[in-house]
């Protein structure tokens, strides 16, 4: 069928490039047009490529795979556009040889928020392609600012007359490029977000008036919290989420964890299980009995299941809740050591049906 839609996804496709920084052909066309066929998809970013809106570069080592982003004149363009309105501008690459040196890292938070979309989409919930957004920036004082990978909205179903409820995170996807160490100390920096009241000008009138976080001028309540580990096997996880841990015993974090769900699971079970699935761990053992954590905790709601035999990486258990239908793996769950560009040029030399399961 053709898709009679052009200017329409033409715009959503140099908008969502302009917003999320680089995403694979395959990821593109799952993103803005999943109902046509993807040759469709490579004639359109082909078309704006030639108004020089977008650009591409080539993974040799990854089944050459393109990689597409976004140029300057397609920033300035998209930047007009209401829905992109006062969003902060992107870090762009200024060529092809400054994207291959990012590509891995955005590539894998690209990933990532795809995966909530097509859960979203499978569910009949709403989370569109511009409800994810990369690199959201939040100042802290004295010039330093808390920049997570990417800020999601995810809105739930309606529940019987009402409006489902908005849900929003902070993802940090980590890929083993720092120590256990360095992906700990990000919690210390959310806590300082969490409790950051700024200043008022001084000689203001409102020097003495009652001030409050600056978070809650754009939240009403705080983001959840989500760590998405890659880049490294069983053991690597293991470690990184022993280093959470260790780092929820300060007291001075004890306020934020109180109040903000902190949770942590690896990309590999992202992708093989669906972000919706019981693969959640929370950054320090609860009051479970014999000392075991206090189980399974959703990306979205918190809600707790059995986890302590999820500690070491990917399981095959069924997903609980209304269906058991597994979810149809994404990638390869052999592949969790090697980069998201070699796992999508893996996926499209062994394509299989995307399918999201499991219940938020």
């Amino acid at each position: 069928m053709t898709d009679v839609d052009t200017g329409s996804r033409d715009r959503l496709a140099v908008a969502v490039l302009a917003q999320y920084r680089m995403a694979t052909t395959e990821q593109m066309h799952l993103i803005i047009s999943p109902n046509v066929r993807i040759e469709q998809t490579r004639h359109r970013l082909m078309k704006l490529r030639g108004e020089g809106l977008v650009d591409r570069i080539t993974l040799p080592q990854a089944g050459r795979t393109r990689v597409w982003f976004p140029t300057h004149y397609g920033v300035q363009v998209a930047s007009e556009w209401p829905e992109l309105r006062g969003r902060r501008p992107p870090r762009l690459v200024s060529d092809p040889t400054a994207a291959r040196l990012r590509v891995s890292h955005t590539l894998t938070v690209t990933e990532t928020g795809l995966q909530f979309l097509l859960d979203a989409r499978h569910r009949q919930e709403t989370c569109r392609p511009l409800d994810f957004l990369p690199e959201a920036h939040h100042p802290i004082g004295s010039g330093e600012a808390v920049i997570p990978d990417a800020l999601l909205y995810y809105q739930r179903s309606r529940q019987g007359d009402g409006k489902g409820a908005m849900l929003r995170a902070f993802l940090e996807v980590d890929r083993a490029t720092m120590g256990p160490e360095r992906l700990a100390a990000k919690l210390a920096a959310y806590a300082r977000l969490h409790g950051y009241v700024p200043a008022p000008p001084p000689g203001t009138r409102d020097q003495m008036a009652v001030r409050e976080e600056s978070w809650r001028r754009h939240y009403p309540l705080f983001p959840r919290l989500l760590f998405v580990l890659d880049g490294t096997g069983p053991q690597g996880v293991a470690t990184r989420t022993d280093a959470l841990h260790a780092a929820a015993q300060d007291t001075a974090l004890a306020a934020f964890l109180r109040d903000v769900p902190v949770l942590a699971a690896p990309l590999v079970d992202v992708l093989h299980h669906g972000p919706a699935a019981p693969i959640w761990l929370p950054p320090r053992p609860g009051p479970g009995p014999e000392g075991q954590l206090d189980g399974d905790t959703d990306a979205v709601t918190g809600t707790h299941r059995a986890i302590a035999h999820r500690l070491h990486g990917l399981r095959n258990a069924p997903t609980t809740g209304p269906t058991t239908t597994a979810r149809t793996p994404t990638t390869d769950p052999t592949m969790a050591g090697h980069s998201v560009a070699h796992r999508i040029a893996h996926r499209l030399r062994n394509p299989v049906r995307r399918l999201s399961q499991g219940l938020f």
